[in-house]
């Protein structure tokens, strides 16, 4: 372990094989570490959850959400990923227990991280949502399991809507799907 008196962390080197067939060699690479995850308390680990960004006739789908920490702002379908289900797979199920569509996952388009507060400040809950742009198959939209409505909405309408994900994402999302799901 090393340490910078200037740096306001700790850097933690870690070394391994460069690849396979190439055993005396190692590449060495630092690894931030602020306190080893054996200090973090298992409940309080980032949870892995995936949304669909699902696109028909130039409109995004979103839902209103039921529960907390988003309940009643519009967001993207999605949900927990499931002990050995894969993040498209996850992407794909819950579009379609939320909102009754059919889609096919593309890709894995980004990352986000969702963090919820209390009133101090302290983080809840923190979730990494894995955002998948999925193709629309079929199917008409039907509020279900964790969503009061649904609604397909138009690139500009975004800007009225209380998102509860960066707009960002839809924005990025919205300029991909014409050359990513025709």
């Amino acid at each position: 372990m090393r340490s910078d008196p200037a740096l306001p962390f700790r850097l933690n080197w870690q070394s391994g094989p460069v690849a396979s067939g190439q055993a005396g060699r190692s590449k060495v690479s630092p690894v931030i570490a602020t306190r080893s995850a054996s200090q973090v308390d298992p409940s309080c680990r980032p949870v892995v959850a995936t949304i669909a960004a699902v696109f028909r006739d130039g409109k995004v789908l979103l839902v209103r959400r039921a529960n907390p920490p988003d309940a009643g702002h519009w967001g993207f379908s999605g949900g927990k990923i499931e002990h050995g289900e894969t993040i498209l797979g996850a992407a794909v199920r819950e579009l379609f227990e939320e909102t009754e569509i059919t889609g096919e996952a593309v890709r894995v388009f980004t990352a986000v991280d969702a963090l919820d507060h209390d009133d101090n400040g302290n983080v809840r809950h923190h979730y990494v949502l894995v955002v998948v742009l999925c193709r629309y198959v079929s199917g008409t939209a039907v509020a279900g399991d964790d969503a009061l409505e649904t609604r397909w909405f138009s690139p500009d309408e975004l800007d009225d809507t209380d998102l509860a994900l960066s707009l960002d994402v839809a924005r990025q999302a919205a300029a991909l799907t014409d050359v990513e799901c025709p």
